[in-house]
């Protein structure tokens, strides 16, 4: 049977730990019952994680005697948007949810951050606890405390530094997701071995293959990953330096979602995937690698069955202005100058502002043949 692990993030009066199991849900009324005052919690969640596991987790809390009031949301990026925000607080406000009590986050990363960023705002700051049923959001968007909202001028623009209480990520839950969703998820387990950790990117280039159906690997990918991200956010919590390292892929992801209106046609782990390959392919241009890593990186994303280029995805994108464009929106950019997590080899990432354009209309032009 495979066992559960704990990781902490010790960050002060704002510790808490990540639990990472099978049947986490079943457990879940004793996993957040020493956290509450009173014995009752708001749940927010989308559509379809209701429809399939909302009745389980309000029964495993009923056992331990705690009742609960929940909201659906439609599923999908676009939900990470203002009028869902206020849908949310405008609820929470009605089921008059104290400062003292606990609102749960139960879905994927858009419903972790949307409801992480309304506990953030209701009334100065209420305590929530993740429960996060992707694979993305078990290994990244729980973790760490950002949250927030998505905006025309691009994605997680609009949002806060707001820890959780309590991660619990049942592992066991993944076997729900659609094949997409869960590959979808696996951009961002690569991405910790590749900006920091190669022996790591090295298993899973033997063992990702078998995550879908191998559970003791599935939890060692996981509690790896969450192991990293914590390690990176307890040095770093407001990303004023290592931190941004977390955004691997995203400046080219992010622009790429933007530039799909945020919706199916790129989900945002496919965006990470391709915001990879490309990162490193910027990085051997610009001489900081050798060629061998970004074709690492390609023939890797292939054998998982991921996009891994502009010519993977939908057809009419934007031209390489406008992506560039767009990028120029990036949380990272400083006194106007686009910045980028390169590489300098597979698990050694860092920071750089110092990209002409030239190579860049390059990177982008290679990866749409």
């Amino acid at each position: 049977m495979t066992e559960t692990a704990t990781v902490h993030v010790p960050l002060g009066d704002r510790a808490y730990d990540v639990r990472i199991g099978p049947g986490l849900i079943d457990r879940a009324g004793a996993e957040i019952a020493p956290l509450l005052q009173r014995p009752r919690v708001a749940i927010v969640s989308d559509e379809t994680v209701a429809a399939l596991h909302l009745a389980r987790l309000q029964q495993a809390l009923k056992a331990d005697g705690i009742d609960s009031v929940a909201l659906s949301l439609p599923a999908g990026e676009a939900t990470k948007s203002w009028p869902h925000l206020m849908r949310v607080v405008d609820w929470l406000l009605e089921q008059k949810i104290e400062r003292r009590d606990i609102v749960i986050a139960f879905g994927g990363g858009v419903i972790g951050d949307l409801v992480g960023f309304a506990a953030a705002i209701l009334r100065r700051g209420v305590r929530f606890v993740q429960v996060p049923t992707s694979l993305l959001a078990q290994v990244d968007s729980s973790v760490g405390g950002k949250t927030g909202i998505n905006s025309a001028h691009g994605k997680n623009l609009i949002g806060a530094f707001h820890q959780p209480s309590l991660v619990l990520a049942d592992i066991a839950v993944l076997d729900t997701l659609r094949p997409r969703d869960f590959l979808a998820g696996y951009g961002e387990v690569a991405k910790y071995g590749l900006l920091g950790d190669a022996e790591f990117f090295g298993w899973l280039e033997k063992n990702a293959p078998n995550l879908s159906c191998d559970m003791d690997a599935r939890l060692y990918a996981v509690a790896h990953s969450v192991r990293m991200k914590a390690g990176i956010v307890t040095r770093d919590e407001t990303e004023q330096g290592e931190r941004a390292l977390l955004n691997l892929g995203h400046t080219f992801g992010h622009a790429l979602e933007a530039a799909t209106g945020y919706s199916d046609r790129l989900l945002h782990g496919e965006g990470v995937a391709i915001g990879c390959a490309l990162a490193f392919d910027l990085s051997a241009r610009m001489g900081l690698c050798s060629q061998e890593a970004p074709s690492r990186v390609l023939e890797h994303l292939r054998q998982m069955g991921m996009p891994s280029r502009l010519s993977d995805i939908a057809d009419n994108l934007p031209d390489d202005a406008a992506l560039i464009a767009l990028m120029g929106q990036d949380k990272k950019v400083v006194d106007g100058r686009l910045r980028f997590v390169l590489a300098r080899d597979i698990g050694e990432a860092f920071v750089s502002d110092d990209v002409r354009g030239e190579v860049l209309h390059k990177v982008l032009a290679s990866a749409r043949d």
